[in-house]
């Protein structure tokens, strides 16, 4: 019966946008049960990712509405389901993806089994094929690295999409502090994770990071600048988190980084221009890259575009001008849904075409 149930609640997880492959070592049955206790995955397998009640649920899953609320809360408090509350009225409980949503609300019940389990899990879990055509991600320019002149869209620049929100967090970053726990941190900062509204609600109630006002969250992208991290808000022009990422922790951009052309794989506007013959050999745009999309032939720089994601790292600590972000032609950039329910759908249209979920 627990193996069933299991099985019931993987299916249901990879039939929700973001998926959850199966695997032939069955890792993430081994996740599952680590996370989920039975009369939880029980539940579970009833929601989706419009809210409803706790009564809506309980008549889905044929039990009684006090063990249901009982259960919902536990979870949501666990971070295995989302939960969302307007003052004064019933609590709504709707269902979490596993990526983005359940492993990032585990970033304070981390331990080393489970970030075992999930780092092998990733080569399946992440299906760039997949994250080509509708990622959850984007990659926008620190903002020093763009120059006047540009035309530079409301979605596409990290303060204006900050200054639009009404309600701040910062919580840690699961990938920093997952790979610190395993001796293996880079030393860059962990509070950097930037969350808004409702998301915002749900970190604050499960304790998962802190409220903070409009000047400290951009000081938080002014820092992340400094500390060479990309800029990654989710896709949608209406955004719910700008994840402040580094190459050598983040998952998502380590497996970019894999990929021999990641310029083919993210979503991002910009791309860098070189001009060799204005390089003081410095190096400092070499370190700063995440994508070794830069390198030094004697004292001139030499840039790689096909790995080259937009971030504008390299741009801001060029002291000869050599680096500029140019903007990409409108047939190579990337569609940028209006909201994350439409990012949602629109992944979901993809797996779909792609025969990505589990039969």
């Amino acid at each position: 019966m627990k193996n069933h149930i299991y099985q019931k609640l993987a299916r249901h997880l990879d039939n929700l946008p973001g998926g959850f492959p199966a695997t032939e070592s069955g890792v993430e049955m081994r996740i599952l049960r680590r996370l989920f206790a039975p009369e939880e995955a029980e539940v579970a397998i009833h929601l989706t990712l419009m809210p409803k009640k706790a009564g809506a649920i309980a008549r889905r899953t044929g039990l009684r509405l006090e063990e249901v609320s009982a259960r919902l809360e536990g979870m949501a408090k666990k971070g295995l389901i989302f939960r969302m509350e307007k003052q004064g009225k019933p609590a709504l409980y709707g269902a979490a993806q596993y990526v983005i949503g359940i492993w990032e609300y585990q970033v304070n019940k981390l331990n080393p089994e489970l970030i075992e389990e999930m780092n092998e899990y990733i080569p399946t879990l992440f299906n760039l094929e997949t994250w080509k055509k509708a990622p959850q991600l984007r990659t926008i320019p620190v903002g020093r690295s763009l120059a006047v002149e540009h035309e530079v869209l409301p979605h596409e620049e990290a303060e204006a999409l900050v200054r639009a929100q009404e309600k701040f967090l910062v919580a840690p970053c699961i990938c920093r502090r997952e790979h610190t726990m395993m001796g293996k941190g880079c030393g860059k900062p962990e509070e950097t994770c930037l969350v808004f509204g409702l998301g915002a609600d749900y970190y604050e109630r499960n304790g998962m990071g802190r409220i903070i006002d409009l000047e400290e969250a951009l000081e938080i992208l002014k820092k992340a600048d400094e500390a060479g991290l990309v800029l990654q808000p989710s896709n949608a022009k209406d955004v719910v988190n700008i994840c402040c990422c580094c190459g050598c922790c983040c998952q998502v951009l380590k497996t970019i980084k894999r990929h021999p052309q990641p310029a083919s794989v993210v979503s991002t506007p910009y791309v860098v221009e070189a001009d060799p013959d204005s390089c003081e050999g410095c190096g400092t745009c070499v370190d700063r890259c995440q994508m070794e999309a830069l390198s030094l032939e004697g004292d001139k720089i030499v840039l790689q575009a096909d790995r080259c994601i937009g971030c504008g790292l390299c741009v801001t600590t060029c002291p000869s001008g050599a680096l500029c972000l140019i903007r990409k032609p409108k047939q190579e950039q990337r569609y940028v849904p209006k909201n994350m329910i439409k990012t949602l759908f629109h992944l979901k249209k993809v797996r779909h075409q792609l025969g990505a979920e589990r039969p």
